[in-house]
């Protein structure tokens, strides 16, 4: 498949549990090096460093080796779900591969465009083999994974891109707003949190929806809408997930913006 160049090197925590029985089904060849990646070049593994220089590079490999982890864990979780949203209705839109696409294409660049789409299929084609209700099981231990290894802002990231594929065609499956909120769940996501993203939606909002975005009623107090404001703005703020890489935080970007629009819209009509 290729997927090297966008989903490679260390696999982080996907190398064991759920996620990485299906990685293994998934990525094939490319699983097993990043299975090889954890034990680290033998240079660096059996190396004693007296040297700063030595330390230093020891230090960058580690580092970077974190990275990899993080980013290909989260990728890679990222369109486990997508796959199981997508379907949720039991038919595969082609609005939602194409904001798939997009969203790829936008965020990450033309070469993760064919290579997320390939592993999405392939993991149609999973739970075509496995049946609907193991894949749904599959999903459950796979979101217990995440929320043991991913902090709370990294999750929200997650489910934010599963509510935009949702939204894709004009409106929402009552089969796809269940099945974001069975992920929200099991990963850990508060309702409120769920319901603000769910109103989230690219384009101007109602001043209706723009209080439910930061999970508060008109009749809230100058005081609590900036207090919900801020609260919201700290759990999405896009340098919670810099660590992910400068396309994640892009990402993110986009949704904290849709934020600070809903704060804007309240504040305006509230004269703040």
């Amino acid at each position: 498949m290729g997927a090297a160049k966008w989903i490679g090197g260390f696999l982080g925590f996907i190398t064991a549990g759920p996620l990485g029985a299906l990685a293994g089904f998934i990525l094939g060849s490319l699983f097993e090096t990043g299975l090889d990646a954890v034990n680290g070049p033998e240079e660096y593994n059996n190396r004693e460093y007296d040297d700063n220089s030595g330390r230093h590079q020891y230090a960058e490999y580690q580092r970077q080796r974190s990275y990899e982890g993080q980013r290909n864990s989260f990728l890679f979780s990222m369109l486990t779900l997508s796959a199981y949203i997508i379907r949720a209705d039991g038919k595969v839109m082609h609005s939602e591969m194409e904001v798939v696409r997009q969203f790829l294409r936008q965020n990450f660049g033309e070469i993760a465009v064919q290579q997320g789409e390939n592993i999405i299929r392939r993991l149609f084609d999973h739970q075509k083999q496995v049946g609907a209700a193991q894949f749904r099981s599959t999903i459950s231990s796979a979101c217990a994974q995440i929320a043991q290894n991913m902090d709370y802002s990294q999750r929200l990231q997650l489910v934010n891109f599963l509510v935009v594929i949702a939204q894709a065609d004009g409106s929402v499956h009552q089969k796809e707003i269940e099945a974001i909120t069975e992920v929200s769940k099991y990963l850990g996501i508060t309702t409120e949190d769920l319901n603000a993203m769910l109103n989230l939606r690219d384009g101007a909002i109602s001043l209706e929806a723009a209080y439910k975005v930061l999970g508060i009623t008109k009749d809230a107090t100058d005081e609590e809408v900036k207090a919900a404001y801020r609260k919201m703005a700290l759990k999405h703020h896009p340098d919670r997930v810099a660590t992910l890489g400068d396309d994640v935080k892009r990402a993110a970007e986009v949704k904290f913006k849709e934020i600070n629009d809903a704060k804007d819209k309240i504040y305006k009509a509230r004269g703040l």
